[in-house]
């Protein structure tokens, strides 16, 4: 911990590392309280450095001894100094011995080697390596690694690192030993281990190329009947980066591990991914659709690292998004085929969308708001963000809406190509999608360099004289800290138009032979038009199709265009975003009538519209669930000038219940068209239905009829899957129930006895409780006293201390302050256990200079408060920024 400010680290001051490794060899003694550690490292200097010294990191260690080329040093030989070994005028080529004691059972920050359930795993990515031993612990250093562990064989039965496992024995006293290689070179964050008493499901998978790998998903013995969707997910992983982009595993054998205490989803370490649980286990019993799906994704997601992200990797930190916005654009584009369908591509696209619109757009206009590729940091541990990841992927996305498919195919072969092993750049990867398309894209790495969510304003002009229409598109990006001036950035925006009858419009322009129904202008001045001919009637402009670009579009159209578009749009995510802005247009009105008192009410176009969509069984299920889902509190509080949580709050519940009074029947007949017959199956079809029945039963039950209530009752004793089972219990507790029907009273206590040994699911039983809107503080302050509560696993404390602060908008903003003190003393407590967590808790005031006043001084309090306590780099960076903004 510290109480000053760190230093700021700045992307043009890169500078080479002054010696690379070739390999290294390291032997673990593993013992919970003092674990020994010899790193013999082969390094040899850098020809395009001109530095002399040797330059190691290591944080939280224990330096035993240090040889160079067979001399044990001794200071001045070497000096140490804020968390570097340095070794002044080396020679060229150079062997380091360093034993290093390390003490994993005091590690609570779950960076370098950790306990967890008395197992030892390690998580490296940022950092952590330098917990371990003394290296040149940065990305652009790669070297092949051997790795040899020894521990005792009854508590740790299984021995696992990266790369093939090539030799194994007893030793003396109980313990034995497995030495691992890595054929591949990489850099220091991804080396992992992981030793303890674990079972595994494995199989023999035939590659594409006929070769033979073995697969195996690693967990404690109570979880193995959790683990067959993880494996179906790791061999579907598999062939379709083989088939979409021919890319296979390059390795013998390919594992995946769970562990409990983790800081983040999971970790892409060659070889051996190492997983929080929550994305490994499922079963129907204990996993919703949602669990489900995430854990195919991400299951894709850290297996496609292997090449994005491994085999070519990040020259340095700031260079992040080369890996993981490449990577997450890789998933969801997994994910989207998996689905099978395009209206199953398309749920996966508004997904995306709006996760990027509710937590990525506001980070872009907040204090933390930063470039994909970012110019400057303090903490690297704080850039691993949605803008990095989410924005990151839409930046990858349009280089394929601009190029197509088969475009983007050719620059991602051209960029293994040339960079196969090596640490490079974001530039690096423009270069190859320019080279390999014959290109010029030097405007679009703007995206990379500029903060902020640029806005496209379009004006539309129809003659009907000379049957043409004039689109006037102009761009512009507001100012974000440390940029006040931004460049016209090169933006695709896919357009459509609809005739009076909803049919798709052919689009021809002055010289075109071809006239598509679809077609993606690319603006890249501050303002352009375009004009198209031969259009027969004045249409309705279908504009940024599929969310063609991540910026904010500027566009009147009237309710009927909307509800014109809503009703007939061939692009499916248009069709959803008409119904999001009739919501949102009126849910702002709402709001604003709140705020002075007025009586609120709701027309009846928007309900009749509301209630075309619920009735419209041609549509898929889920996407009417995702089209009759209002926009979130927090979306709604970005649209103004202000941020009311209370009133915001007030708004969007009476719209939700106005539309179960009006649509009452057209609700239950949902919840009753959608069950699903027969076994639990978690596939898009059915989720779909299910998705769609229970946002049903969530409205019914915001009506004051026990028969609803007890309905839900029902569904909770007879649901034969976790989705089912807690939609249920979900509603009834957000809907007051629980407080109105004596049977419903009990449901929380049943369902945690039903589930207190199965942890993902008590964390759910957290989350549903810390995020109803009749949970305030004291509420929360007393879950904090269960038994089953504790700060130290990151999972749970996301489910009530996240799941409050973050996703129960209006009580967390309660008038008298009292979320805000409940936020400060909770991140000052967490900060000292693990700081990385922390940080992320510390986001949640972001836009706190946007609150109302009366919100704005107990607001500004809390942050002072923290302030002035000792914190980490962590977290300190992220309160200076916010209070500073």
């Amino acid at each position: 911990m510290t109480s000053s400010n760190p230093a700021t680290v700045y992307r043009l001051d890169y500078t080479a590392s002054s010696f690379l490794a070739d390999r290294i060899d390291l032997v673990f003694d593993l013992a919970p309280s003092v674990t020994q550690v010899r790193a013999t490292t082969e390094l040899h200097r850098n020809p395009d450095s001109e530095n002399r010294d040797i330059v190691l990191y290591g944080e939280e260690l224990e330096l035993v001894r240090i040889a160079m080329n067979g001399k044990v040093l001794a200071k001045p030989d070497y000096a140490t100094d804020n968390g570097e070994l340095r070794i002044p005028d080396a020679p060229d080529k150079v062997t380091l011995v360093i034993d290093t004691l390390l003490h994993p059972d005091q590690n609570t920050s779950l960076m370098g080697l950790y306990l967890s359930n008395g197992n030892f795993f390690t998580q490296c990515e940022a950092e952590g390596f330098r917990k371990i031993t003394y290296f040149p612990d940065r990305p652009d250093v790669m070297a092949t690694y051997t790795v040899t562990l020894r521990a005792d064989r009854e508590k740790y039965p299984v021995l696992l690192s990266n790369g093939n496992l090539v030799e194994e024995g007893d030793l003396p006293n109980g313990r034995h030993y497995a030495k691992w290689e890595d054929p591949f070179k990489k850099p220091s964050y991804l080396f992992a281990l992981v030793a303890g008493n674990l079972v595994c499901r494995e199989e023999t998978f035939r590659l594409a190329d006929g070769r033979d790998v073995l697969l195996q998903v690693w967990v404690e013995k109570n979880n193995l009947d959790k683990t067959a969707h993880a494996m179906e997910s790791l061999k579907h992983s598999i062939r379709w980066d083989e088939r979409r982009f021919g890319l296979e595993l390059d390795l013998d054998r390919f594992m995946i591990v769970a562990v409990s205490d983790f800081n983040m989803g999971a970790m892409e370490n060659k070889g051996l991914n190492i997983f929080n649980t929550r994305y490994v286990l499922a079963n129907p019993r204990i996993a919703t659709d949602l669990d489900y799906a995430n854990i195919e994704s991400v299951v894709g997601h850290e297996y496609f690292h292997n090449w994005t992200g491994n085999r070519v990797t990040c020259r340095d930190w700031f260079q992040l998004s080369l890996k993981e916005g490449l990577t997450v654009f890789r998933d969801q584009e997994f994910s989207a085929d998996r689905t099978g369908s395009e209206s199953g591509r398309a749920v996966k696209r508004i997904e995306d969308v709006r996760t990027l619109r509710q937590l990525q757009f506001p980070e872009d206009a907040g204090p933390m708001a930063h470039p994909v590729r970012p110019d400057s940091y303090q903490e690297i541990n704080n850039f691993y963000t949605v803008t990095v990841y989410e924005k990151g992927a839409e930046v990858v996305r349009m280089y394929q809406t601009l190029l197509g498919r088969d475009g983007f195919r050719k620059g991602m072969d051209l960029y293994f190509k040339r960079h196969d092993g090596q640490a490079v750049t974001c530039t690096d990867f423009l270069a190859a999608m320019a080279d390999a398309n014959g290109r010029d894209l030097s405007q679009f790495e703007r995206w990379y360099s500029q903060a902020g969510t640029p806005r496209v304003k379009l004006q539309s002009h129809y003659d009907e004289k000379n049957r043409t229409l004039t689109l006037i598109l102009s761009q512009s990006c507001p100012q974000t800290p440390g940029q006040t001036e931004k460049q016209p950035f090169l933006i695709p925006v896919a357009i459509g138009l609809l005739d009076s009858h909803g049919k798709d419009m052919p689009l021809r322009m002055e010289g075109d032979k071809a006239a598509p129904n679809s077609r993606t202008l690319e603006l890249s001045e501050e303002s352009q038009t375009f004009t198209f001919i031969d259009v027969a009637e004045k249409p309705v402009v279908s504009a940024l199709r599929n969310f063609s670009a991540p910026v904010i579009l500027e566009y009147e159209q009237s309710d009927d265009e909307l509800l014109h578009l809503l009703s007939h749009d061939s692009d499916h995510f248009n069709r959803w975003e008409a119904g999001q802005r009739l919501a949102l247009r009126r849910l702002l009105s709402l709001t604003k009538a709140v705020q002075a008192d007025r009586t609120l009410t709701l027309d009846s176009a928007f309900i009749d519209a509301f209630r075309a969509v619920l009735t419209d069984t041609a549509l898929d299920p889920a996407l009417r669930e995702l089209a009759l889902t209002l926009p979130g509190e927090m979306m709604i509080a970005e649209k103004t000038d202000e941020i009311d949580p209370a009133a915001t709050h007030r708004a969007r519940q009476f719209m939700r219940r106005t539309l179960a009074e009006n649509l009452e029947k057209e609700w239950l007949n949902a919840w009753q068209e959608n069950r699903t017959e027969g076994a639990y199956r978690p596939t898009p079809q059915d989720a779909g239905k299910r998705a769609l029945k229970n946002l049903a039963l969530s409205y019914l039950l915001l009506l004051d009829k026990p028969a609803y209530g007890r309905m839900a009752i029902d569904q909770y004793h007879t649901a034969d899957n976790m989705s089912d089972r807690l939609a249920a219990l979900t509603s009834l507790v957000h809907s007051g129930w629980t407080d109105k029907l004596p049977e419903a009273k009990a449901l929380p206590d049943h369902f945690y006895r039903e589930y207190e040994n199965e942890a993902l699911v008590i964390d759910k039983w957290f989350s549903l409780q810390a995020t109803s809107p009749n949970a305030d503080t004291a509420t929360v302050r007393k879950l904090m006293k269960h038994p089953a509560f504790t700060l130290k696993n990151p999972n749970r404390a996301r489910s009530l201390i996240f799941g409050f602060c973050h996703n129960n908008m209006a009580q967390f903003h309660a008038a008298d302050g009292s979320g805000y003190t409940f936020w400060s003393e909770n991140l000052i407590e967490l900060d000292r256990i693990n700081p990385q967590v922390a940080a992320r808790l510390a986001r949640c005031m972001d836009q706190w200079k946007r609150y109302i006043p009366s919100l704005r001084k107990p607001a500004e309090q809390a942050l002072r408060n923290v302030s002035e306590q000792s914190l980490s780099r962590d977290t300190r960076e992220i309160i200076g920024k916010t209070l500073s903004a």
